[in-house]
């Protein structure tokens, strides 16, 4: 498959609770590891097994070294990130002990991204992939660019909107598959998602303008699967969280991994559930996302994730 999306170094810090505007907190630990939206999915995707090149940009500076060495570490083809003048994007996060975080993304490189470097990097993998996976983290007429060629090349278009942003109606019509949780889906939709219910309406919202398959992470509540055929609740996996950074994305990189494969929605989706349940087992972004091995050994112990 291939990601288009954003690169960063994630710097975290770790506190008992988080601290309220103007307030200094000691904290007990810190990590600086690869992050980003798009660098996490596409390092959980070649982590399901899937061959995953992405499309990204990195600044001049000692933070590009430490991304690209991980990403490389990981298995993800990097013949399609660009180095431009300037910094590698930063983000700043904050987990509390309960494994809740807070985030400040601070894009630099990442803005760079064109959308001459999406049709370049869609040519250059004309025949190796099947999928395109996107978020919102780099310019948003990025995304949407990528949306409609990716449709025009042929390619599945899964698109996580996140950040929630504002997109023009003309866009979701391109994507095949929107992945939303349930705050994302109540920004974007207006209808705010608490249960299973509302997450029912807001996924109406989505196939409403032409995307085919909506699919809403409710965290620990699990996740809903709207088609205009066909709607399935999926149980959450049951673990103790410590950290929910990247779990997101690990859920995103491994359903569309499967979908890669071709292996059916159900089966994807449990991959994805399975997948993002592990990643809050762990802390930090890119380290905390599983491999292969360890999403089958939890859906063979726990069946929690198969949809009704």
């Amino acid at each position: 498959m291939l990601v288009v999306g954003s690169i960063t170094a994630d710097v975290t810090a770790y506190s008992r609770r988080l601290p309220r505007p103007g307030e200094t907190v000691l904290g007990y630990d810190c990590s600086l590891v690869l992050g980003g939206k798009g660098a996490n999915q596409a390092v959980a995707a070649a982590r399901a097994g899937s061959p995953t090149w992405l499309a990204g940009c990195v600044g001049r500076d000692p933070f590009r070294d430490i991304v690209l060495s991980e990403l490389q570490a990981y298995g993800v083809a990097l013949s399609q990130v660009r180095t431009v003048e300037g910094r590698t994007g930063i983000a700043h996060i904050r987990v509390d002990a309960s494994g809740e975080n807070d985030i400040v993304i601070t894009p630099l490189a990442n803005a760079s991204l064109d959308t001459d470097a999406v049709d370049e990097s869609i040519r250059a993998v004309e025949g190796e992939v099947s999928l395109l996976l996107l978020q919102l983290e780099v310019p948003v007429p990025v995304s949407c660019h990528a949306a409609k060629a990716g449709a025009a090349a042929g390619l599945t278009v899964v698109l996580d909107p996140a950040p929630a942003q504002e997109l023009p109606d003309d866009v979701w019509q391109h994507v095949d598959i929107a992945t939303p949780n349930e705050n994302e889906a109540s920004e974007l939709t207006g209808v705010r998602v608490t249960d299973v219910t509302s997450a029912e309406r807001a996924a109406s919202w989505f196939l409403d303008r032409g995307v085919g398959h909506a699919l809403i992470t409710l965290g620990s509540a699990g996740a809903l699967s709207v088609t205009a055929t066909r709607t399935r609740y999926f149980p959450a996996y049951q673990v103790k969280p410590v950290d929910t950074t990247a779990a997101g994305d690990a859920f995103t990189g491994f359903f569309a991994a499967a979908l890669a494969a071709g292996l059916d929605d159900g089966t994807a989706i449990q991959r994805g559930m399975a997948a993002g349940a592990l990643a809050t087992t762990r802390t930090g972004a890119s380290p905390s996302l599983p491999d292969a091995a360890a999403v089958e050994t939890l859906i063979r112990t726990n069946r929690a994730g198969d949809g009704g």
